[in-house]
């Protein structure tokens, strides 16, 4: 009969391993299947509100590779697809927009009315939360007008044509549903197929908050905001959005 001391050696030992294989797949999991993200401002309203958090499947648009394409779920990006993606301008923020040009389409929007190679898309799921028409951003693309970053107005002449932009190879052209509200491809250009990192799946939690409680940069503030919310997570939590399903117009 093994000794006691040897006994627990063996069941810490196999604690410990059972352990270090659960931080593994936690960590495989979130770096090449699923991340969690959350909302913090309100470019994708109605669709998205500030305080979702989201679940982003981070497989179904990875590079394909060829021994493992037949057995997993890769799909190319369509549009209407919801994507997150690395903000082109500052790679390390993470932006969430729907997919509106691909590589090749020619768009542009005359009195807050979609074309895509000609023709008129109805998009139910944008909303306009101002009342008047605004020159560049409702009639797109016109002549830069309002905050565009300089590099874009200088690069987006080179893919105008006929009134039209058109999504170069790699290349795609993104909004917010909240159209008035949105920085997006308008502004700042296009998103490399690179920096696009998955797709949102799924709301598991929605916070009732606003824009600013996501600048709080203090150690204090944010253990302030944690504790409000552990006080309060019943009232703060938007019940009926928890677990919904997050559908691209294609779907």
């Amino acid at each position: 009969m093994a000794p006691a001391a040897e006994v627990r050696r063996t069941t810490l030992r196999d604690s410990l391993e059972s352990l270090l294989v659960t931080v593994i797949l936690a960590l495989f999991g979130t770096t090449f299947l699923v991340q969690a993200f959350k909302i913090p401002s309100s470019s994708m309203e109605d669709t998205l509100l500030i305080g979702d958090h989201i679940m982003v499947n981070k497989l179904a648009f990875a590079p394909r590779a060829s021994w493992l394409g037949p057995l997993l779920p890769y799909r190319e990006i369509r549009r209407g697809d919801i994507i997150v993606f690395k903000y082109p301008v500052s790679p390390a923020t993470h932006f969430v927009k729907r997919v509106i040009g691909l590589p090749g389409d020619h768009l542009r929007i005359v009195r807050r009315q979609l074309s895509v190679n000609g023709r008129y898309v109805d998009e139910s799921y944008k909303v306009h939360k101002i009342g008047t028409v605004e020159e560049f951003r409702d009639q797109f693309p016109a002549t830069p007008l309002g905050p565009l970053l300089p590099r874009w107005a200088d690069e987006m002449r080179r893919y105008v044509k006929d009134g039209s932009l058109v999504v170069p190879p790699g290349q795609y052209f993104v909004m917010g549903d909240n159209r008035d509200f949105s920085s997006d491809s308008r502004y700042w250009g296009f998103v490399p197929r690179a920096n696009i990192l998955g797709r949102p799946l799924v709301i598991y939690w929605s916070l009732n908050s606003t824009s600013s409680d996501y600048q709080i940069t203090g150690v204090r503030e944010r253990l302030a905001g944690i504790v409000a919310i552990l006080k309060d997570f019943p009232g703060k939590t938007r019940w009926n959005r928890m677990f919904r399903i997050i559908h691209g117009s294609q779907e």
